[in-house]
């Protein structure tokens, strides 16, 4: 298999020597450099500018890279702009800039090979990661474009200024040029020497990883990311084309975040596998073991022994180590904590200095300069999220850095094992911290937190195991309380699978835990589900805990919902009373859970026609909640929903609506228009408008409710289906009989199917259909 084409035409070498490459990957294995051949004394290397050989180029017209790929993908655009700037007029500096691995040294070669290629300019190369190979190498420009032997010995010797030199046969330069500075990932190398300048006769390309610098004053500056999805799984098609479908790269790419670096090492292993064959998910699911090093072995395979900043375990370490020769030592601890959380955006306002400094691991007045060298070298990324308090606009969005997954997983396989818990204890009292009160809403923001909560779990171990989980279990609950039900069954989820890897399987965590999921299972209509392990905790807790015991009493109180909902009230009262009777004898009558039980009282005295005991004390409920948890706490709302809702049905029309109404306000302030409980709020509004003969007014809001509760449970959700065959029944008795029996007959399988032959929704929409 021949090897690709040199990277200028033949000829165009002339007094540079031979170059040979390895086939097909551009592994440069040897070069030689013969220009103007003088002699400058035993033992001395020009280049260098030291007395012991040193590590000049062999040709500066040859991009010194450890491979390039085959085809760019992606970055189309970026190219378009460099070719027309290099095609164009000359005298503008360019820098790519980006993490390590992001591809900008393959973009420069890209670039560089066409020029050459098309015999445009002269491409000049030089590799500019330490001071001796950016002098040497610059050196080397100046002999290309024309410096004699006298001239260079002097800027050797230290007699003539070695950056004027250079710039000096540059700007004369006979013949146009592209210059690409390659790996300038410590800009103050350029600045002290002078290297860097703007020419009427070329272009100059920078590569590097120091993403703001007084260097680049002037410069166009050009970011280099990630692949999009679709053309990452390309790269690992066009290295690896029999390991997969496309499909199945696309969920390799996704792991690999999309990094090129990563791609380019995960295909070359599937590709020059002898023994073992591995298939794309085969390969991804062997990631979640050692991703690091199953990701590097890519290189080892590619090139025997690959250079640091071609392996993920290793070339972050650069920018690591450049970050403690300025002084800042700081920067590895704080991505080490970094590596804690997960690669989603982390909102900044959980690393404020004074938190951080109270976990021991950073002093409070290091955090800001260790974040900001974590940016300037592209290690992390400052981006908005949604997340932020609803204000007249709408949510606002949180500032959070972020930071690539794989360098986030190299940097935890190479954390010292000692270090961790100490690092995991510290992630979570900085999100526990960063948790806003209870009826603070913050819905949005809490939302952010539950990856790197998640993340932390997998991290835990027992000597961190409780406070992790115990983090996990709080945020699993101001989940729920935000309408994310799904997100806090996941979390729920995640959490016990933790507590069944640490602890026993009675640990009251771990029975915690299975109550999370409980209670998420029966928002998400999974009613029997969660009736059952309702049933299976609150047997375990009584065994264990003792009957009166608080989690005892709690598993009784979200025992009721499932039975609520599935119309038997009588023994979902039962359950109810039971909770509400040890709560009020163990905690007190004003304490928050037993006022929450009070609340949830009234709506099932409502069902089961307790009519006298209703109107007796659900004024008192009401008060006794806003008076001691303010007005827009979650169970006050709750206690005056409930209010409206037996107000409702025990015939008191006007006030019912009175009622909900101000509920109606007070949860669109408190927790925004499409919450789960503003809908149902707006569900009892429609009945009240029903009940008034106000059928069109009631159709309209239910039809606000069936969009919203389609796009947060689904269309086929109970809740949906109960709302969608109200609807159905308003159409009818405003005169809409088409519009109605369509409904009718679309929903009615779904009746049958979710709420069963006899359940009230169904009996409705038969009647509809059957009219």
């Amino acid at each position: 298999m021949s090897g690709p084409p040199p990277p200028y035409p033949e000829g165009r070498a002339s007094g540079h020597g031979r170059v040979f490459q390895s086939a097909g990957d551009q592994h440069i294995s040897e070069h030689h450099h013969h220009a103007h051949h003088y002699a400058p004394g035993p033992g001395a290397s020009l280049f260098a500018g030291t007395t012991a050989p040193g590590p000049g180029p062999d040709s500066v017209r040859v991009p010194l890279v450890g491979r390039a790929p085959a085809v760019l993908r992606d970055r189309a655009d970026l190219m378009r702009r460099l070719r027309t700037a290099v095609g164009g007029d000359s005298g503008q500096i360019h820098v790519l800039h980006g993490m390590g691995g992001c591809g900008k040294t393959a973009v420069a070669h890209a670039v560089f090979t066409e020029s050459a290629r098309d015999g445009a300019r002269v491409g000049l190369w030089v590799n500019a990661s330490e001071r001796l190979s950016l002098r040497a190498g610059m050196l080397a420009v100046a002999a290309d474009r024309g410096a004699g032997p006298g001239e260079l010995a002097a800027a050797h010797s230290g007699q003539r200024a070695a950056a004027d030199l250079v710039w000096h046969h540059l700007d004369h330069s006979a013949e146009p040029w592209l210059l690409v500075i390659d790996n300038a990932d410590d800009p103050a190398i350029l600045e002290e020497g002078g290297w860097l300048r703007a020419s009427p006769r070329g272009t100059v390309l920078v590569t590097t990883r120091y993403a703001t610098s007084r260097a680049w004053r002037g410069a166009v500056l050009h970011p280099v990311g990630v692949l999009p999805t679709e053309d990452a799984a390309q790269v690992l098609c066009d290295l690896a084309p029999h390991a997969g479908t496309p499909a199945a790269a696309e969920q390799v790419a996704l792991r690999l975040g999309c990094l090129p670096l990563a791609l380019t090492l995960a295909g070359s292993y599937l590709h020059h596998q002898l023994l073992e064959s591995w298939s794309m998910d085969e390969y991804r699911n062997r990631l979640e073991a050692d991703p690091t090093g199953l990701i590097d072995q890519g290189a080892a395979l590619d090139s025997g022994r690959p250079e640091s900043r071609h392996l993920v375990s290793r070339t972050w370490q650069l920018s690591l180590d450049a970050l403690t020769d300025q002084g800042l030592p700081e920067a590895t601890t704080l991505l080490r904590l970094l590596s804690c959380w997960s690669p989603d955006p982390l909102p900044l306002a959980i690393l404020a200095p004074a938190s951080l400094g109270t976990t021991g691991l950073l002093d409070a007045t290091r955090v800001e300069p260790a974040l900001r060298g974590l940016l300037d070298h592209s290690l992390a990324a400052i981006v908005s999220a949604p997340g932020g308090s609803a204000d007249t606009d709408g949510e606002r969005p949180v500032r959070c850095v972020q930071v690539h997954g794989v360098l986030l997983d190299s940097v935890a396989s190479g954390t010292p094992a000692d270090q961790r818990p100490a690092l995991t204890e510290a992630a979570a009292t900085l999100l526990e911290a960063a948790l806003p009160a209870v009826d603070a809403g913050g819905g949005g923001f809490v939302a952010l937190l539950v990856p790197h909560a998640v993340r932390l779990l997998h991290e835990g171990d027992v000597r961190t195991a409780e406070r992790v989980v115990g983090l996990a279990v709080r945020l699993t609950e101001r989940v729920y309380d935000a309408g994310d039900y799904t997100a806090a069954l996941a979390t729920a989820e995640a959490t016990a699978n933790t507590t069944h890897r640490l602890f026993d399987a009675e640990h009251p965590l771990a029975l915690t835990a299975q109550h999370h999921i409980a209670r998420a299972m029966f928002r998400l209509g999974r009613y029997a589900e969660s009736e059952g392990l309702h049933r299976q905790v609150l047997q375990t807790r009584e065994r264990v805990l003792g009957a009166d015991h608080p989690d005892t009493l709690d598993s009784c109180f979200a025992l009721r919902q499932p039975l609520h909902l599935t119309q038997r009230y009588a023994e979902a009262l039962r359950f109810l009373r039971r909770a509400l009777d040890g709560q009020r004898r163990h905690l007190g009558e004003q304490h928050p859970k037993t006022l929450k039980s009070r609340a949830i009282l009234l709506a099932l005295l409502s069902e089961c026609r307790e009519n006298d005991e209703f109107r007796r004390i659900a004024p008192k409920t009401v008060e006794d909640c806003e008076r001691t948890l303010g007005r827009y706490h979650l169970t006050t709302m709750d206690a005056r929903l409930n209010h409206a809702y037996g107000t409702l049905y025990i015939g008191d029309v006007r006030e019912a609506e009175v009622l909900a109404s101000q509920t109606l306000a007070d949860r669109e302030h408190a927790q925004g228009p499409d919450h789960p409980q503003t809908l149902a709020t707006v569900h009892l509004l429609g009945r009240i408008s029903a009940a008034q003969g106000e059928y069109d007014e009631a159709a309209d809001l239910m039809r606000r409710v069936i969009s919203s509760r389609s796009q947060l449970l689904g269309p086929e959700h109970p809740i949906t289906l109960m709302s969608r065959s109200e609807l159905a029944g308003h159409l009818v008795k405003a005169g809409h009989t088409a519009e109605a029996e369509s409904l009718a007959q679309e929903i009615l399988p779904l009746c049958e199917a979710t709420r069963g032959a006899d359940h009230p929704d169904t009996v409705r929409v038969r009647r509809i259909v059957q009219r």
